[in-house]
């Protein structure tokens, strides 16, 4: 994956520039268009393609795990030839929806243990297993495991979640590294950085995953309950520490106005 910047805007920190990955290019900035199950609900592709021009979509690891299952995406050869997408797709981790299962999952530094919502089987997603899982899927960007902290959420909690996925970054980084794409094309790793809506942790969490030196950067636990203005404090303090010549993600978000105002602070997807 390449990432070029073209231009700046003289009165904010936007830009605009070109992922190129193996399905195709991306401008950014980009909205991207959910496909939880593999493909956008209500929305046929064609139109996807030809009314919206949509240059990528967004998977879900967590539901395309349980079902079609991943025998059946390696089978057909990943989620592209699977759902007949041929521009690139993004995956996230699988971890927002698994912590919106509540009392059915169970933290633990090995990784998550939950229960199926379908059919109450129970399952276990590690970093290692998460990036086994996103590899079959076959996406052009894979997220990094990491844990989802509610708002509010208390101090102490949310430095424990963010050491916690910064240890996960590490086994993710090294699987990943030690492990190649199924069908023949490049998948790039992009961690999350975390904190909260807490300055001091907001920063420590940028700077760690900027030396991660990967090919790009999301920034998470956001757009979850807080004030507009504490998300846009916490992505404006990160895109100022997170290296400009790499694309950053902010995830989760939201409405058009939140997506203007964060492109404005250096938001590329």
């Amino acid at each position: 994956m390449q990432f070029y910047r073209s231009k700046t805007d003289p009165h904010s920190k936007a830009r605009t520039g070109k992922l190129i990955t193996d399905h195709g290019e991306i401008p950014t900035p980009i909205f991207m268009p959910v496909g939880t199950a593999g493909s956008v609900k209500a929305v046929h592709q064609r139109e996807l393609k030809e009314d919206i021009d949509a240059k990528i979509i967004l998977g879900n690891t967590y539901h395309l795990y349980l079902r079609p299952g991943l025998d059946v995406l390696e089978k057909a050869g990943g989620l592209h030839k699977f759902n007949g997408w041929d521009r690139p797709i993004l995956t996230d981790s699988g971890v927002y929806q698994v912590y919106s299962l509540g009392a059915n999952r169970k933290i633990t530094e090995e990784g998550v243990i939950f229960k199926s919502h379908i059919d109450g089987s129970k399952h276990t997603f590690t970093p290692e297993g998460v990036m086994d899982i996103e590899r079959t899927i076959g996406a052009d960007i894979i997220m990094a495991f990491d844990e989802c902290t509610p708002y509010p959420c208390e101090y102490e909690y949310a430095r424990k979640s963010m050491h916690l996925t910064h240890r996960w970054l590490k086994r993710c980084v090294d699987r990943v590294n030690g492990t190649e794409p199924k069908y023949g094309y490049s998948q790039a790793l992009f961690p999350i950085v975390k904190g909260s809506v807490y300055n001091d942790l907001r920063q420590q969490s940028a700077e760690f995953i900027a030396n991660q030196q990967q090919m790009g950067n999301a920034i998470g636990g956001l757009s979850v309950g807080e004030p507009h203005e504490m998300m846009y404090e916490m992505t404006d303090l990160v895109c100022n520490i997170l290296p400009a010549d790499k694309p950053r993600y902010l995830m989760g978000v939201g409405t058009p106005e939140n997506f203007l105002e964060c492109i404005a602070l250096g938001i590329d997807m």
